[in-house]
């Protein structure tokens, strides 16, 4: 089993580890041309860039939102996604896996931290969902990947916190040290080709949004043609 480990920490992470960069670069890529195409063909185009910089910055860091509305559960997604990328990207194990892999490294939580943000993410995303599965309203909107994807989110912290901080056997240590890597190298194949990739495209959907009231020029003929109403006054 430890060769199999030893292939999950070397060539299968590099290699999942770059589908998920390219494949998110290439939604980025996508998402911006899309934008700029729309721009080009805007009847007009003076658009609120100040105000979709400011929603932008109140959606990145939503404080208001937090206090304003469901405060319980969006303090929670707050949490949740703070320890979904904090811990990953700081943690000392992670860092000296780049380290030992393409020769970089850089600052790392201390060992206490990234245990407690740990818990807390784990804790978050049973709580997130929970609350989707006793929601009447939560559950009549979600569709089966809404419930996968906390529990794929979950593997990697749970099994990643056992290997730290309990004590097993090395034939179980193992097994739950090749889960805990299988299970984050699924998440980068499936990240860019589902709906979490928004984590990406999130800082533009303002200024897209922004864009999507900008009709092209001429289009209110070709909407007239299309309902056969030309020629009539409204």
């Amino acid at each position: 089993m430890q060769e199999f480990i030893d292939f999950c920490r070397g060539p299968l992470f590099r290699l999942t580890f770059l589908v998920m960069i390219f494949g998110l670069i290439r939604i980025l890529i996508l998402d911006i041309w899309g934008a700029v195409e729309a721009y080009r063909n805007a009847g007009d185009k003076n658009l609120a860039w100040k105000s979709a910089f400011i929603k932008t910055i109140q959606w990145l860091f939503p404080v208001k939102h937090v206090v304003a509305r469901r405060p319980v559960y969006s303090l929670i997604s707050i949490l949740f996604h703070i320890g979904l990328i904090v811990v990953p990207i700081f943690l000392l194990a992670h860092v000296q896996l780049w380290k030992t892999s393409v020769g970089i490294a850089w600052w790392t939580l201390p060992y206490d931290w990234a245990n407690y943000l740990t818990l807390l993410t784990i804790a978050c995303s049973v709580a997130l969902l929970l609350g989707r599965a006793l929601s009447k309203t939560s559950r009549t909107l979600s569709r089966k990947q809404d419930y996968l994807w906390p529990i794929l989110l979950l593997l990697p912290f749970a099994t990643g916190y056992i290997c730290a901080n309990v004590t097993v056997s090395p034939s179980m240590y193992q097994l739950v040290m090749l889960t805990h890597m299988l299970s984050a190298e699924v998440i980068f194949i499936f990240l860019p080709f589902t709906k979490i990739a928004h984590c990406v495209v999130m800082p533009l959907s303002q200024f897209v949004m922004t864009l999507a009231w900008k009709f092209p020029a001429r289009i209110d003929k070709k909407i007239a043609a299309t309902l056969k109403k030309e020629g009539q006054s409204v």
